[in-house]
């Protein structure tokens, strides 16, 4: 029988995951400090080391509350411990400073101000009473202001504002909410607000609060204003004020694409929207997206102007998550204002977004009226993240940035350290090594040197604050992709072979099966619908059904292909491809059809002219043309001024009557190896039900359902042929609620596993995570 200790005793506590930057080290400080017990806890490389001494029933009490009650923002993945002999240590517990070295160290993404900051942002009698700069050790921003890892203040964007002595005290004290909070700061010694007007001349004003009170007032007047985050800059106006929403729009050259808009606060969200508990609960949490919600059309509310989501039932609105946002919507008391400002991102149409304070006076110029700025830099540009809240309370994030990077995804299976680079849209870059992966910020779209630059610039910071350097780099097989001639460069720069060209839909599938923690050893029935992905014939696919892990997969079944008249410049021009599928499917062009009706005599001319000849008409098997196309023929959408809007439209449409009309349009599911899935006789269908007058929401609903049964039919062919009964749903079709909700309901009802993504966007987002997947789990085999 082991005799009980009684002596002193030392234990050494390694603590792994997201330990950096959420007060992990003033926590330990505090819990040994209550304990009584000696020792130190200090930033590395790998996590938090703590060693602590004294009597052995208060180290293990330590032990047990450290495991059982971390801080509120820390995420714990391993804690390890040894015995040391004691050393007879009694002085004080004390934090050790930590020395910049490369690390794998989880640092916290950015954070929405804390209620108690919101109180002392109030409080006339707190020292930092409305200092747009305030935080603690529960919230403010990490990610957008680390340089390097550990997570100290010297490797921020913080270490130009030396502490003042109040600060330096409040950062030295282990009772105060801000001990060891890297970005502390005060009026005294923080950042400070400026307000630029469009003639450029740099106004610094005496207080912070004049040149807020100033911005206010301007967007009052139906002014623009350019607003720094932390994640880079806004564009802001009243959301309310018809005139200055067009005029946003305008000069943003954004189209009828949808403007995300920022609430003063809850109460005035729920009179914008209909909120759900869940949509609450996303809206008001830590990381405060941007969330889909119904618009309200009735009375009483502030009421949106029509340019901020045109077309659409729908609107994004955010929460402040700032306080620099909180103070421009105002406090009680402050003069009136906008309590609905439009929130987009401070760039031009298809350009990154501006975080450089000069480069945003020249990028923004024509743009702006007006520059809130302030003068702590962005380590690391970071745009809004966007989801949406499913009908059964679990979301869908649509865009992956602000909130949730860099937190790392634990991966089923261990990979090579790896770049993967995604696509060229809605690109996010993704690194991994062994069990964990990072997928960076959302970045964009990779049409232009700026995009490119800003990619280059993201890989560099997520290496910095991962760790990882990449030996392999995967990409998409596409050979005119702009990310794709990067990963062959930068594959050349590294040194290491030739990038992993990775088949797009097979990367989605893999993304699915990632994040849901499979380890690919049985394949699933992967059903990648989106708008274009090059195939293994050099067509152009989107409608596909894979038999997929990550060491291969088999295209199961498509969508019958038709020809995508002008390549990849048609797809602006649904009319043109509606027009397209019905001469696939041999239906006629009638003349009083809203797609026909859409093009002048001429254009058809030359249409009929390519498609007879197959002039510059590449086969698409694309889900998403299919749905821009239907969109044409119901007389929703005929030309496109962004991506998707005949799609979204379209669902729009069919959401109005999902309810109160349950007919589905058929669907022809023929052939074997691969099964093809020919849309002739849902477009048929259509197109007797329009002759009858029945109204296009009807017609949308229809074809949603019809594609949904398609889709079941497929894969009961895929379970009856292989066994499989796992089925994933990805690709940036079921970015669209109705149809996949109405895919997963048909396919559960069968008795599929259904995989939907959830953390991981399904568009193009997700893509570099099922690229890395493919390539870095392949070489990890090969090598063992």
């Amino acid at each position: 029988m082991t005799a009980p200790v009684t002596g002193p005793v030392r234990r050494r506590i390694t603590v792994r995951g997201t330990v950096q930057g959420v007060g992990f080290r003033p926590y330990v400080h505090r819990l040994a400090a209550d304990l009584a017990l000696a020792g130190f806890v200090s930033n590395t490389a790998d996590g938090v080391l703590i060693e602590v001494e004294g009597p052995a029933g208060e180290v293990d009490r330590f032990h047990g509350r450290l495991t059982e009650q971390p801080p509120p923002l820390a995420t714990v993945t391993a804690i390890g411990s040894e015995d040391l002999p004691a050393t007879g240590a009694t002085g004080p517990f004390t934090i050790r400073s930590t020395e910049q070295s490369p690390g794998r160290t989880q640092l916290p993404p950015d954070t929405a101000t804390c209620a108690d900051c919101l109180r002392e942002l109030a409080d006339p009698a707190d020292r930092r009473h409305r200092h747009p700069f305030i935080t603690c050790t529960h919230c403010g921003p990490r990610f957008t202001i680390a340089t390097a890892m550990p997570y100290d203040r010297a490797a921020t964007t913080m270490a130009g504002f030396p502490l003042c002595p109040a600060c330096a005290r409040e950062y030295g004290d282990p009772a105060d909410r801000r001990f060891h909070a890297q970005p502390v700061a005060c009026p005294d010694c923080g950042p400070r607000l400026r307000l630029v007007p469009a003639d450029g001349t740099d106004v610094r004003p005496a207080r912070d609060a004049e040149a807020l009170a100033t911005a206010r007032a301007l967007l009052a007047a139906g002014r623009i204003v350019a607003v720094k985050g932390v994640g880079g800059y806004h564009l802001a106006c009243d959301a309310t004020d018809a005139p200055a929403v067009a005029t946003l729009r305008r000069r943003k050259e954004r189209g009828g694409k949808a403007f995300a808009v920022m609430c003063a606060d809850l109460a005035t969200a729920e009179r914008v929207a209909h909120l759900s508990a869940a949509e609450r609960a996303a809206l008001t949490g830590p990381r405060r997206p941007v969330v889909l919600l119904r618009r309200r059309t009735e009375a009483g509310g502030p009421r949106l102007a029509d340019q901020v989501c045109p077309g659409s039932p729908h609107v994004g609105v955010m929460l402040p998550y700032t306080p620099v946002h909180t103070l421009l919507l105002g406090l009680p008391g402050d003069p009136p204002g906008p309590r609905v400002l439009v929130m987009t991102s401070g760039n031009r149409s298809g350009e990154p977004i501006v975080t450089d304070d000069a480069e945003a006076l020249t990028r923004l110029a024509g743009l702006a009226d007006a520059w809130l700025a302030h003068d702590r830099p962005v380590a690391s540009p970071c745009d809004d993240s966007l989801l949406r809240v499913r009908p059964d309370g679990s979301t869908q994030v649509l865009r992956r940035s602000r909130g949730h990077v860099p937190r790392p995804l634990r991966l089923p299976v261990p990979v090579r350290p790896t770049l993967a680079v995604g696509g060229d849209l809605k690109n996010a870059l993704c690194l991994g090594e062994g069990d964990q992966a990072w997928l960076g910020p959302h970045i964009g779209d990779m049409g232009d040197l700026a995009t490119l630059e800003a990619a280059r610039r993201a890989e560099r910071h997520l290496a910095r604050l991962t760790g990882v350097t990449p030996r392999l780099i995967a990409a998409d097989r596409h050979p005119g992709y702009h990310s794709t001639g990067w990963a062959r460069r930068r594959a050349r720069q590294l040194g290491a072979a030739a990038p992993v060209l990775v088949q797009h839909h097979h990367a989605h599938v893999a993304s699915a099966m990632a994040e849901h923690g499979l380890d690919g050893t049985t394949p699933v029935i992967g059903v990648a619908f989106d708008g274009t992905g090059y195939g293994d014939d050099g067509t152009v696919w989107g409608g596909e059904i894979l038999l997929a892990g990550y060491t291969g997969y088999r295209r199961f079944a498509h969508l019958a292909p038709a020809p995508l008249p002008g390549g990849d410049a048609g797809v602006a021009n649904p009319c043109r491809l509606a027009l397209a599928r019905l001469w696939a499917a041999g239906l006629p062009w009638e003349p009083d059809l809203p797609s026909v009706l859409a093009c002048p005599d001429a254009e058809l001319a030359v249409l009929r002219r390519q498609l007879e000849r197959q002039v510059a008409c590449v086969p698409t098997s694309s889900m998403g043309r299919l749905f821009d196309a239907v969109s044409s023929l119901a007389g929703v959408c005929h030309r496109a001024g962004y991506e998707a809007q005949a799609a979204l439209e379209l669902e729009a449409a069919a959401a109005r009557a999902w309810h109160a009309d349950t007919a589905a349009y058929p669907f022809a599911v023929t052939g074997a190896d691969p099964v093809v899935c020919d849309p002739a006789p849902a477009l048929a269908a259509l197109l007797a039900d329009r002759r009858r007058g029945v109204p296009a929401p009807e017609l949308a609903a229809r074809f949603h359902r019809g594609a949904a049964r398609a889709v079941a039919e497929i894969c009961r062919r895929a379970r009856a042929a292989t066994g499989l009964t796992a089925v994933a749903l990805t690709g940036g079709v079921f970015a669209n609620g109705l149809l996949e909700e109405e895919c997963a309901s048909l396919l559960a009802g069968d008795g599929f596993t259904v995989l939907r993504h959830g953390e991981v966007p399904p568009n193009d987002g997700g893509l570099a995570l099922g690229q890395l997947m493919v390539a870095g789990t392949a070489t990890h085999h090969e090598t063992e």
